[in-house]
């Protein structure tokens, strides 16, 4: 991870079009190719950024980074007080709390509930960069990757889909599904353009559904 703090004006070119003055901000380019604009306030959010897959070009006093849909985000450094990298290593993902933890055992158990005719193949099934929570197969055997979230935000389509990649390896054809108990309209749209289909939960009506095989407790 490379992080820069720097004077800089930032103009963003694609479906919308907009600028951001100069100001002292915090960039960062992530090892996935991610690069993120920070201002020293508003929350965790970026005040611009651009999702991998993206190429980064730099000049002097200048960064262009381009995606694959020909959107442009355009840097322009006027001082750089700051400019370090580090490597991170592969993480190791979220730490589930209880709520994800039992939808995910709900649906292993219940896996109709994202499609007639569906069955479990594996819960928690290793990649070499961690788990996905399900590994399913349709009603026409096809495998189905499925990461289950409370919320589905840009960050868990950018998991699932480095999960689809590895998977891809050995399972050909298998697709992805994102469910969740509700969704950023970002996260939608960012599933839809990679072919990964959102499911939203309801854990009430989860909870309500006997197993279909039974157990003790």
């Amino acid at each position: 991870m490379r992080l820069v703090i720097a004077t800089c004006s930032v103009d963003y070119a694609g479906r919308l079009d907009t600028h951001l003055p100069p100001a002292t901000r915090l960039l960062i380019v992530k090892a996935d190719g991610s690069v993120l604009v920070h201002a020293d306030g508003g929350g965790y959010k970026p005040l611009n950024w651009m999702a991998a897959p993206c190429t980064l070009r730099e000049e002097p006093g200048r960064w262009l980074v381009t995606n694959r849909t020909g959107e442009t985000m355009t840097i322009t450094l006027e001082e750089v007080l700051h400019d370090s990298s580090h490597h991170l290593g592969v993480d190791r993902g979220l730490v589930k709390d209880g709520v994800e933890r039992h939808l995910q055992e709900l649906l292993a158990e219940r896996c109709e509930a994202l499609g007639d005719g569906w069955s479990l193949v594996r819960r928690e099934y290793r990649t070499d960069i961690g788990p996905v929570d399900l590994l399913c197969r349709d009603e026409r055997g096809a495998y189905v990757a499925v990461e289950i979230k409370r919320r589905g935000e840009i960050d868990g389509v950018e998991q699932l889909t480095r999960y689809l990649e590895r998977l891809r390896v050995g399972l050909e054809g298998v697709r992805g599904v994102f469910a969740a108990l509700a969704f950023a309209p970002q996260a939608r749209v960012l599933a839809s353009a990679r072919g990964i289909r959102c499911v939203q939960l309801d854990y009430d009506a989860l909870r309500g559904i006997e197993p279909s095989t039974p157990r003790l407790f």
